[in-house]
């Protein structure tokens, strides 16, 4: 547990507010994971830095929330300051829409269908925040967020940074954010086209249909739990295996191998993967961060057994040794 120093430290700071002990678990969408020693919340950017520069220099451990979709917190909880960011105001000027980091992705897509504004209408139902969908370069249907992102504004650990597209090396569910777990975005500027709202809420609606159907709303999971792979970058003897009917843009889901090793029903506790989407695990009530992780390696393993291939997580871990 943080000092007491540090607690009136941080409960000092103007437009955050400071708890302990809360449960991560309602911050997930697996619905896990146990307490936070310290959990610190601010729609203001500046109480962000500054509670982030106070974990610094009072040497406590820190964990950066954003919409908890890909995230897996240990059933301990987490032994430190859990910070999150909730700013999620959504504007326009003309084409351009500026998005806060703590709004929800799927806000931002009605916004902009809202509006006659095209390109983010294929992320419809997508969980997670704006903030988590830059991070991660969330998409679907053959398009991802980072095609229309012109720029994103950051803390870099130090300042307050903005970068263009470029800085932000985005590639397949993957950014510059991704691989610096100390910079944290707190939004984004998006260029979009004018198009016919009705025609963008017909391509939503029927995207939202076929996601219900795979994700319910209600149902306690993270999407996708493993990425897809690049078929060109797939061992020629595996490649050679794949159906040509199962290649979409040059990837193959990373449910197609999963199926190949009777994943699909796989049960540790109450966590299991779905009977109709073999990269699909949720939690069916009373599930645990340790039953999640360990059908997660139970899928992996067998993959690696069958194909020799090491499928990589789209879930982020937290408070694990």
């Amino acid at each position: 547990m943080p000092s007491t120093e540090t607690q009136k430290r941080l409960a000092a700071i103007p437009n955050l507010q400071v708890l302990q002990g809360v449960p991560l678990a309602r911050y997930t969408r697996f619905g896990i994971g146990g307490p936070a020693d310290l959990f610190a919340e601010t729609d203001k950017a500046e109480a962000f830095v500054a509670a982030i520069q106070a974990a610094r220099e009072s040497a406590i451990p820190f964990l950066l929330l954003g919409g908890g979709t890909n995230l897996i917190v240990s059933d301990d909880g987490y032994r430190g300051l859990v910070l999150r960011f909730s700013a999620k105001e959504l504007w326009a000027e003309g084409s351009t829409v500026f998005a806060e980091a703590g709004a929800e992705l799927e806000a931002l897509v009605d916004f902009t269908i809202e509006r006659g504004l095209k390109g983010i209408e294929t992320l419809k139902r997508i969980p997670g925040s704006v903030g988590a969908a830059v991070y991660g370069n969330a998409g679907a249907y053959g398009h991802s967020i980072s095609e229309r992102v012109r720029s994103v504004r950051f803390f870099d650990g130090h300042g307050v940074r903005i970068f263009g597209n470029a800085g932000c090396e985005f590639a397949y569910r993957e950014s510059v954010f991704k691989r610096r777990k100390d910079w944290v975005i707190f939004s984004t500027e998006l260029s979009l086209e004018p198009a016919d709202p009705a025609e963008l809420k017909r391509t939503a609606s029927e995207i939202q249909a076929i996601r219900d159907e795979k994700f319910p709303v209600m149902m306690k999971c993270a999407g996708s739990i493993f990425k897809n792979l690049l078929l060109a970058e797939l061992p020629s003897a595996v490649a050679a295996q794949v159906a040509p009917r199962v290649v979409r843009e040059g990837k193959v889901a990373a449910a197609y191998f999963l199926e190949q090793v009777g994943a699909k029903g796989m049960a540790r506790g109450d966590m299991r993967v779905a009977d109709y989407h073999a990269n699909l695990i949720y939690n069916a009530g009373g599930g645990t961060a340790r039953e999640l992780r360990d059908l997660i390696a139970e899928l992996k393993s067998r993959v690696r057994a069958r194909f020799g291939l090491e499928l990589e997580e789209e879930v982020q871990y937290a408070g694990f040794e």
